[in-house]
């Protein structure tokens, strides 16, 4: 398999974005931006879209890929977080659980709901104590569509058929599952659509003060080329990178705002047959996950330790993967086998360091601040965050942008839909079989991850094709030159890791070393076109 690790690598000490493609305009290096965002992540590119869909002019540089690091190595939940009620974090959690339906409605195609079955286990928290949480789960977040709590048994539950004998009580619950590579791509296009400037392989080299203006100095990383841009308000999104971006580009040697904390998984070949995913709990008080996986595998995950390195060379290490075997071990009927594996990826979240004394207990939230004298203008940093409030991040950011700047617009996000997505929540279903009765000679698979990785947007992959021939080369599986170049021109893809890890997960299933040098060397060949001059 050609990439059998995940590393977290979304932003370095600086930021940075790709060149734009020919569908883009490029910097107006002699126009002040409003808003300068370094990082491509989801919370980097929420704020831009935000941003730029209230009126304010937006650009946004990130080194690597969009997605590169911790936003594509979440557990993939958009969920309230269960287990934060036992720290009291509760305007986290119902902030996380109204964002739920508001998500899924916003990208019917990439959010989906999902059922999750905790068994109990008697030698962990008591039956009573999660009959409250999931009470408190269940009401104080606004839930409409999502279906409540209730209890399994497991003896004639399907849901019991590969546990443990012993475990015959369980509890059901909603939450919602999210591609979260793209959902920061979708984020991406939809603010590039509405007019801001997003690029990804270009380096933040220089961050200074002149006047009541920013100068930012950037370098192309694929063309070499440097130029520099000035902005009126500078958003540092750097997610692990974050204090980095102080000491190293503003001089804050001193700087300790974030925890950084390492959280593994590992993808097994399907373990059980059940749509539903499991929440389990371990003997040491934390909790993990398995969960249906890109239709042929399972998913398992995700520790909770401290990570002091390099966030961009973080993968699982034998201890976690011993960790997520043998807690598995304590369930499933069936022991899963190093042997199981496919596939690990490893992120480092980078968590507002709040002086708690295990990293799970650190708190899942987001901090804020502001910097800069009344004279000058204002560095705004983000602290933390996760996944599922990465919009209301993006509001409350745009409040603190408003109080460095002026404002521009109102809030405009919620109720508005992600590219592909506009159709009702409800209704994946009936546009998948709208869109394979266009297009019959696709094979329903091919059809269906078309449609869930896209949505109403795969009809451009698709075009005018009657044949699959149509498309164009094959680089493998059911992954067609037609799909690539859309990822190319819309989605910033470059590479073909970009292309088989974050936007497809198609390196899951395509493992022949010759496929993936084509597709590299096509790619490679296809570039220049993408490229600014």
């Amino acid at each position: 398999m050609s990439q059998p690790t995940s590393r977290a690598s979304d932003s370095s000490n600086a930021q940075g974005g790709d060149s734009p493609g020919p569908d883009q305009t490029p910097y107006p290096d002699q126009t002040p931006y409003d808003v300068f965002i370094i990082g491509g992540g989801i919370n980097g590119v929420g704020i831009a879209r935000d941003a730029v869909g209230r009126g304010y002019t937006v650009a946004l540089a990130e080194i690597n890929d969009l997605a590169s690091g911790t936003s594509s190595c979440s557990t993939k939940l958009i969920h309230g977080g269960l287990r934060y009620l036992e720290h009291y974090e509760f305007r986290l959690v119902r902030e996380a659980l109204m964002e739920r339906e508001t998500l899924w409605a916003m990208a019917p195609h990439i959010i989906w709901p999902l059922r999750f079955v905790l068994p109990h286990h008697k030698d962990t928290r008591p039956a009573w104590l999660i009959r409250i949480g999931l009470f408190l789960y269940d009401h104080i977040g606004g839930r409409k569509k999502l279906p409540g709590t209730t209890t399994l048994d497991l003896a004639n539950d399907p849901a019991g058929l590969p546990l443990k004998p012993h475990f015959r009580k369980a509890f059901e619950y909603s939450d919602c599952w999210v591609n979260d590579a793209r959902l920061v791509v979708l984020n991406a296009r939809d603010a590039a659509d509405r007019g801001a400037q997003i690029d990804t392989a270009t380096k933040v080299v220089l961050i200074r003060r002149a006047g009541q203006l920013w100068q930012i100095g950037l370098e192309d990383r694929l063309t070499g080329k440097s130029r520099q841009v000035e902005a009126r308000c500078l958003v540092n999104a750097a997610g692990p990178w974050v204090d980095h971006i102080l000491k190293d580009a503003l001089g804050r040697k001193d700087t300790h705002n974030v925890r950084l904390v390492q959280g593994s998984h590992i993808v097994i070949k399907r373990k059980f047959d059940d749509p539903r995913a499991y929440f389990f709990q371990n003997n040491d008080g934390r909790i993990f996950f398995a969960i249906p996986y890109e239709r042929d595998f399972t998913l398992i995950g995700t520790t909770d330790r401290d990570y002091q390195g390099d966030p961009k060379n973080v993968t699982i290490s034998d201890e976690e993967t011993d960790y997520l075997i043998n807690a598995a071990a304590e369930y499933f009927s069936e022991p899963v086998q190093r042997s199981d594996i496919v596939w690990t990826y490893s992120g480092v979240r980078p968590l507002y360091d709040d002086g708690a004394s295990k990293a799970q207990e650190a708190t899942r939230d987001y901090v804020l601040k502001s910097e800069g004298k009344p004279e000058e203008p204002k560095l705004i940093n983000i602290f933390g965050g996760k996944i599922t409030t990465y919009r209301r991040l993006a509001e409350s950011m745009l409040e603190k942008i408003e109080d460095a700047i002026g404002s521009k617009g109102k809030p405009w996000t919620e109720g508005a839909t992600l590219p592909g997505g506009g159709f009702d929540a409800l209704a994946f279903d009936s546009e998948l079989m709208r869109f394979e009765a266009e297009f019959p000679f696709l094979q329903p698979d091919h059809a269906w991850r078309l449609f869930r990785l896209y949505g109403t947007r795969a009809r451009t992959i698709v075009k005018d094709a009657t044949s699959i021939a149509d498309l164009g080369e094959n680089f493998g599986s059911d992954l067609t030159e037609s799909e690539v170049r859309y990822l190319m021109r819309e989605e910033w893809a470059r590479t073909a890791q970009d292309v088989l890890w974050r936007r497809t997960k198609r390196g899951l299933v395509i493992q022949d070393e010759a496929d993936i040098a084509r597709l590299d060397n096509f790619m490679a060949e296809q570039l220049p076109a993408f490229l600014t001059v």
